[in-house]
């Protein structure tokens, strides 16, 4: 929700709970529409906010394809009102692609770009309303009034839903004044119609033929559940959905988990009034609360918005005690939801524009110049790192001795600890993973290379650690980052004997072009394979992505013959084209066999 006076979301945000607890419950209805797909929970969304489409191209290239992130979710890219305010992306003109933040090429260079580092683009999609303005020109030269634009919308093609005596929105617990009327004057779109919804998919489908791979949907509460259904309905492809649905009495976010992700501010609100009030160990039991199931949730710390709200005390980056910076380090640690992470800059005001001339500076592990660069904070990277190495490898281990200290593993792949006590907390952690030496990721950032000193964890035999957790601080290892620059491979499944001695480690790697809601996993004639049952077919991880890779244990000098698959969102499997690979495992050691998608 958006307008010029940041006095919207006042009341809204607020709505969150009050103490670390679980929100009330509600319908969990959750059918997936054939145009919205859901993304790999493994892969982190980051809210490149205000950030032009060249930097958004060069950051993708410096830091985020080499990183542990997935996504970049940028600004709105169609032309809006003039002026340098944040807001003013907000309040479309038309849907032509030129904004503050730059033209058609610029954009579709960007998505170019980032596709080839391995970073795909999801779009913040205003389709809700047009502007608050009577009249005026728009950054690409556009003339508009407050009902008319030109080539696009006329007096017809909105609400008035005549209440308030201005047709603004005063109870948003009213469902006809919250999706009928203006928001904060920005003039309301009648999304029922047969010719506005074949504008906006219109819309959405330029984007999509410039290789966006999804959107977040800007006040989707605002629009019928219905009504945006029927839009998504319209797209030219699947991809990924998430919906900006504030919960309320009336209007829930339910309603829209039938076409797309919803983002989960009730989670959001939870980890900041646990993060503030200290009590994590409560946290021990989320997923049994009453938020939005975990293959629906965009789970988030704070968002634009948020950090503007002054109705209540968000979690932000200057909260004290290093709160904001935990709270991802929870978010992106644990198995719940789809995650996303917020870039933003530094302002005094709620409408201030974006410092630096707009143009971002970032530091190594931070930002520079008015810029936050939150996603370049060593934890933050280390975290989206670690979810995406760990991927859907279940909570396991949760060790809370005091209010305020958590620590879980991620199967036998991962481990986290995280103090928000004001003291040290030194102890020995229980864990699942496999002997060795691990980097702390959260003081070495998203890299897998060498760590030293404090740095490195030992995980003795049994799977235990000894370790110390600075005060207000946090610890995370994973079989991705190993001191010395190697992965640790996890303990293989117990397997049969083959004409050989022992076992042979096979990494299977495969280049495959996947959208969201997809996977590549490997079968074949083998047990440890699946022996040709789809359903116990292996994952295989996305983590170097277009690369798909997985290790198995097979046994030594054994012939077999593999495929790979691919899982769509509706559970329905691809087979790759035949014939059949073969390969005959090594007398020892380790081999590794690269295949391509056929």
């Amino acid at each position: 929700m958006r307008s010029n006076t940041g006095t919207l979301l006042a009341g809204l945000l607020l709505a969150g709970a009050a103490s670390c607890s679980s929100p009330s419950a509600f319908s969990r209805s959750h059918k997936l529409s054939t145009r919205a797909v859901n993304t790999n929970p493994s892969e982190v969304i980051v809210q490149m906010f205000e950030w032009p489409w060249d930097s958004v191209a060069a950051e993708c290239e410096s830091f985020l394809g080499k990183s542990g992130y997935s996504v970049v979710q940028v600004s709105p890219p169609q032309e809006h009102i003039q002026g340098k305010a944040w807001y003013t992306a907000y309040q479309p003109v038309s849907y032509k692609i030129i904004s503050n933040r730059g033209d058609r090429t610029q954009f579709s260079n960007m998505i170019k770009r980032c596709h080839a580092a391995g970073i795909k683009v999801i779009v913040d999609a205003v389709i809700n309303h047009m502007t608050a303005y009577r009249q005026g020109t728009g950054v690409g030269g556009t003339a508009f009034t407050h009902t008319n634009y030109p080539g696009l919308y006329s007096a017809n093609d909105f609400h008035s839903c005549g209440l308030n005596g201005n047709n603004d929105i005063n109870n948003y617990e009213d469902r006809y004044e919250a999706q009928f009327c203006e928001l904060g004057d920005l003039i309301d779109l009648k999304t029922e119609s047969d010719y506005v919804r074949g504008k906006i998919a219109g819309y959405l489908n330029d984007l999509i033929s410039l290789g966006a791979d999804g959107f977040r949907i800007d006040a989707a509460k605002h629009i019928p559940a219905a009504d945006l259904k029927n839009i998504i309905s319209r797209l030219s492809r699947e991809v990924y959905i998430t919906q900006e649905v504030i919960p309320g009495q009336v209007i829930k976010t339910s309603e829209y988990t039938g076409h797309g992700n919803v983002q989960e501010f009730g989670f959001a609100w939870t980890m900041r009034d646990c993060f503030r009030d200290g009590t994590l160990s409560k946290l021990k039991d989320l997923e049994s609360w009453a938020f939005l199931p975990s293959n629906k949730a965009n789970t988030f710390i704070a968002n634009h918005d948020t950090e503007r709200d002054t109705s209540s005390t968000p979690l932000v980056w200057k909260s004290p005690n290093n709160a904001y910076e935990l709270a991802h380090v929870f978010i992106l640690g644990h198995q719940y939801g789809q995650p996303t992470v917020l870039s933003s800059y530094e302002f005094k005001n709620h409408n201030e524009a974006s410092p630096n001339n707009g143009i971002p500076a970032c530091s190594a592990n931070g930002g520079s110049n008015g810029w936050l660069c939150q996603h370049r904070s060593k934890a933050i990277a280390g975290m989206a790192a670690f979810r995406k190495h760990v991927g859907t490898a279940a909570t396991s281990n949760w060790q809370s001795p005091q209010n305020d200290r958590v620590a879980w593993g991620r199967g036998s792949v991962g481990f986290v600890a995280i103090n928000h006590s004001g003291s040290a907390w030194s102890g020995s952690f229980k864990t699942s993973l496999p002997a060795g030496n691990y980097c702390n990721v959260i003081s070495t950032g998203s890299t897998t290379g060498s760590c030293s000193g404090a740095a490195v964890i030992t995980v003795a035999s049994g799977g235990t650690f000894t370790a110390t957790v600075a005060a207000r601080s946090a610890l995370a290892i994973h079989t991705g980052a190993k001191a010395g620059g190697s992965a640790v491979t996890p303990p293989p499944p117990t397997t049969g004997g083959g004409s050989g001695s022992g076992s042979v480690s096979v990494n299977f790697r495969s280049t495959a072009t996947t959208v969201y809601g997809q996977n590549i996993f490997v079968v074949g004639s083998l047990s440890q394979l699946g022996s040709w049952d789809p359903a116990k077919a292996l994952p295989l991880s996305s983590a170097s992505y277009p690369a798909w890779t997985a290790t198995v244990s097979i046994p030594a000098s054994t012939a077999f013959e593999y495929k790979y698959i691919r899982k769509e969102a509706n559970g329905s499997v691809v087979w790759s084209s035949d014939p059949n690979f073969r390969v005959t495992t090594a007398a020892s050691g380790s081999q590794t066999v690269n295949d391509s998608w056929r």
